[in-house]
């Protein structure tokens, strides 16, 4: 595993369409070995070290796979050898710009992502049954009009003719990534490790800075005068299963998952340790203010060689570049650029 210290201007799309490794356990409402989960010496069920979450799969059914959710060995053959060419980032067609936005070359990626999971599911999604992110209801028009907004700050940071730094994405400003729930897979930098505690369990992703730091002894939930980048957390066991729920994000915009409304925003994550080297990852998303109904997701998490080892991942675009990208706009503005 080696560290990533290189600038990511992923959108928050890619980040939750591109991603990769099998799964060794089956999906939701499959059976099951029984497994026994190894306790810590206080009597919680272990579910510590390093894992990765990457995997070709999709989070949404391609329509390109009609109504299948689980595919026969050569039509799974066939879809990860598709799924793995659009991922490819040695492909030189497309011509320069194409060539350009692929940026760094697989020698930098996580080559686990190009496999789809090992039950051959052709969605991460397993609820709703079509294997996709339910309708949005109508927004109100004061979320419209943010999302135009939001829009129009993206098209000028991408024509590179960003107006004020607060309106670059918050990935872009280093402030969060994929560190924050739901965990989707990308191009790299998959892995998380799990810390427990007595009271305690601590999820730190190898992406970014952050560390949820979960409390498990049945306290409240933070006051809503207190919204968090990463939503407030809180946790406890269901037999030998994790279960996280999240709510009070900070209203910022792009802080929820997919322009969700912070307000109604919540997710329930569940961790299964379902062999010694694997972790169903489940996540349901609930939010009336903007889908018709909730969704879940299930995700692999697969255990890293011991003799890996995660690295700290230094940010630096708040630092240094978004200074550069500024100075570069002021500058195209003087030569006439903007104009066009």
């Amino acid at each position: 595993m080696t560290a990533m210290h290189y600038r990511f201007f992923a959108s928050t799309a890619l980040l939750a369409v591109v991603v990769a490794v099998g799964l060794v356990a089956p999906a939701s409402g499959q059976a099951q070995k029984k497994y026994n989960t190894p306790k810590t010496p206080w009597g919680d069920p272990d579910l510590q070290g390093v894992w990765n979450d990457a995997t070709s799969t999709p989070l949404q059914r391609p329509a390109t796979v009609g109504e299948k959710d689980i595919l026969s060995d050569e039509e799974a053959e066939e879809f990860q050898k598709s799924l793995a060419f659009d991922l490819s980032r040695d492909r030189r067609d497309g011509g320069n710009a194409a060539d350009v936005n692929r940026a760094y070359n697989e020698h930098w990626m996580d080559a686990r992502r190009l496999k789809i999971t090992s039950d051959r599911r052709t969605s991460l999604i397993v609820d709703p049954a079509d294997g996709r992110i339910p309708p949005t209801v109508t927004l109100s028009p004061a979320r419209q009009k943010a999302r135009a907004e939001r829009a129009a700050a993206a098209d000028r940071f991408n024509a590179g003719m960003p107006n004020v730094a607060t309106e670059l994405s918050l990935p872009v400003r280093c402030i969060i990534r994929t560190d924050s729930p739901p965990y989707l897979p990308t191009i790299y930098n998959n892995n998380f490790q799990i810390f427990q505690s007595p009271g305690y369990v601590v999820i730190a992703p190898e992406m970014i800075h952050s560390a949820r730091i979960i409390p498990m002894d049945g306290r409240p939930h933070l006051g809503k005068a207190l919204p968090q980048w990463l939503g407030d957390t809180r946790g406890h066991w269901e037999g030998t299963t994790l279960v996280l729920e999240t709510t009070n994000f900070r209203t910022d915009d792009g802080v929820a998952y997919q322009g969700a409304n912070p307000e109604a925003y919540k997710i329930t994550e569940r961790f299964t340790r379902v062999a010694a080297d694997s972790i169903n990852y489940e996540f349901t998303i609930s939010d009336p203010a903007t889908w018709t109904k909730p969704w879940t997701a299930v995700i692999p998490w697969t255990k890293v060689d011991p003799g890996e080892q995660m690295y700290e991942y230094m940010c630096h675009e708040d630092n240094f570049d978004i200074v550069h990208l500024l100075t570069g706009a002021r500058t195209r503005e003087k030569n006439g650029e903007g104009k066009r």
